[in-house]
């Protein structure tokens, strides 16, 4: 291939690609779902077909993006028309946490651990599971939060405090995953597993196997996240 062809290649893929770029949507750029990931990923190869490859005509390859483009187009009409094409086309955003109660099995259905929901949480400015009333992990990977009523954003001025109440820790620490102890975190707030032991018996709790998660709160006290909740 000379240099002028290639020249010649990477201004019609250029141009090609921006104008069927347009034509499918801002969706493309805004919400990368499944649908959206396997179409981006198609139209980069074939753009790389047509400006690398000398087999390959000019003609053929931009048929090849055009071609590409009217299906993800119709997927897109069919995708807007019936809500069942949705489901399969982009899949069906999954409830993380409800009630304030983390649904574990919804975490293992999108391949999450609780560490990863805590780093999706803290991107929301939410540093505290206890914190949260419905976590919605949305088509496009992100997170969706709403906070416990009495954690939402309030000015002071309007609840009328001027000295708010001193906290025992700076952030919400987690202390159990998975049944299993963090004695480290533990250690770093001078509490042991007595304590912890303790706790989980005066919420009803016996064994620590049947904790889910569990973290201490700001204010000195443990939220507790049983395993096996389900959604109803």
């Amino acid at each position: 291939m000379s240099i002028a062809e290639l020249a010649l290649r990477v201004v019609i893929a250029f141009f090609t690609l921006l104008f069927l770029t347009r034509i499918m949507g801002r969706k493309e750029l805004s919400q990368m779902t499944f649908f959206n990931f396997v179409s981006a990923i198609t139209i980069g190869a074939l753009t790389a077909v047509l400006v690398m490859n000398p087999n390959v005509t000019i003609l053929n390859g931009v048929l090849a993006l055009v071609g590409w483009t009217i299906i993800t187009i119709v997927l897109g009409f069919i995708d807007i028309k019936s809500k069942k094409a949705r489901g399969i086309i982009e899949g069906q955003p999954r409830i993380l946490i409800k009630n304030g109660k983390i649904m574990e099995h919804e975490l293992r259905k999108v391949r999450l651990d609780v560490d990863a929901l805590n780093a999706l949480l803290r991107e929301k400015e939410v540093f505290a599971v206890s914190d949260v009333d419905y976590a919605i992990f949305e088509t496009d990977g992100k997170l969706s939060v709403m906070k416990k009523e009495a954690k939402q954003s309030l000015l002071k001025s309007d609840l009328g405090i001027q000295n708010p109440s001193p906290k025992m820790y700076p952030i919400s620490t987690e202390v159990i995953n998975d049944g299993r102890i963090i004695t480290s975190n533990l250690e770093k707030l001078n509490l042991n597993t007595q304590w912890l032991e303790k706790q989980l018996k005066l919420a009803g709790v016996n064994s620590i196997t049947d904790v889910f998660y569990a973290e201490v709160k700001k204010d000195g006290t443990l939220y507790i996240d049983n395993k096996n909740d389900v959604l109803h």
